[in-house]
């Protein structure tokens, strides 16, 4: 019995010894990548979990075990500092970037297309809990177009899952971060082009670091320093954010 107890006690503390990052949906690929620097570097392994940055707010005040918060804005980080549930105030680390994107290569990834009749969904991520669903709102809203096609949107949980809509075809466009269709995963399918920036709030993205699990404090502050330093806005900038130099 005696034996099983250390055992137990051994793997549970190598959990513990992971670093959990909660990671917006935008940030998914860059995520693997920096994660994986940050490891070779420093020898400290992380466990990324995907989500909308709302969902993933609502989970860290029900308490949920997470270290840090890579979040897609600054309204849900700032929300959790508000409460008090974090350590110091967010950073932002970068500003992110929106795309119209398909996997029909005849097809031009702009609003005149959204308008041709053989385009029936054209999947966004909810507004509601995801920061680029909210900014691609803004853009329709803006070009005086959203209750013109109103009927033809799909809305994602998440970036990722608008992601899957338009990779499968249950959409025939879309809007997705650049850093999806810059990534490795994703490179090379389909066409896409860069929303004017104009168009919608800068997406600056912030990150925050949890009270919840002290014991990986230190480290937590390690990955902070990390995504921040040259080699953490190089990742970034290669997958297409606009990196904070404040």
């Amino acid at each position: 019995m005696l034996s099983l107890f250390l055992i137990y006690n051994s793997c549970e503390n190598k959990i513990d010894q992971n670093l959990n990052i909660a990671t917006a949906a935008n940030m998914q690929f860059v995520m693997q990548e920096l994660t994986k620097a940050f490891a070779r570097d420093t020898g400290i392994n992380c466990e990324i979990i995907v989500s909308s940055s709302g969902k993933l707010t609502a989970q860290i005040i029900e308490g949920a075990p997470y270290d840090i918060f890579v979040s897609a804005n600054m309204k849900y980080p700032n929300k959790l500092y508000e409460l008090g549930l974090t350590v110091d105030e967010p950073r932002i680390y970068a500003f992110g970037k929106l795309v119209i994107w398909t996997m029909n290569t005849q097809l031009d990834p702009d609003f005149k297309s959204f308008y041709k009749k053989h385009i029936k969904h054209i999947a966004m991520a909810n507004p509601k809990t995801a920061p680029y669903g909210k900014a691609a709102l803004e853009v329709l809203k803006n070009k005086g177009i959203y209750s013109k096609l109103e009927n033809k949107f799909v809305f994602g949980e998440s970036i990722a899952q608008t992601n899957q809509f338009i990779i499968s075809y249950a959409a025939e466009i879309g809007f997705t971060a650049k850093s999806i269709v810059l990534s490795k995963n994703i490179n090379g399918k389909g066409v896409w082009k860069e929303v004017d920036s104009s168009l919608y709030t800068p997406i600056a993205q912030g990150i925050v670091l949890i009270k919840n699990r002290k014991i990986n404090l230190a480290k937590s502050k390690q990955f902070q320093d990390f995504l921040i330093s040259e080699k953490g806005k190089e990742i970034l900038n290669k997958f297409g954010y606009t990196v904070n130099d404040k």
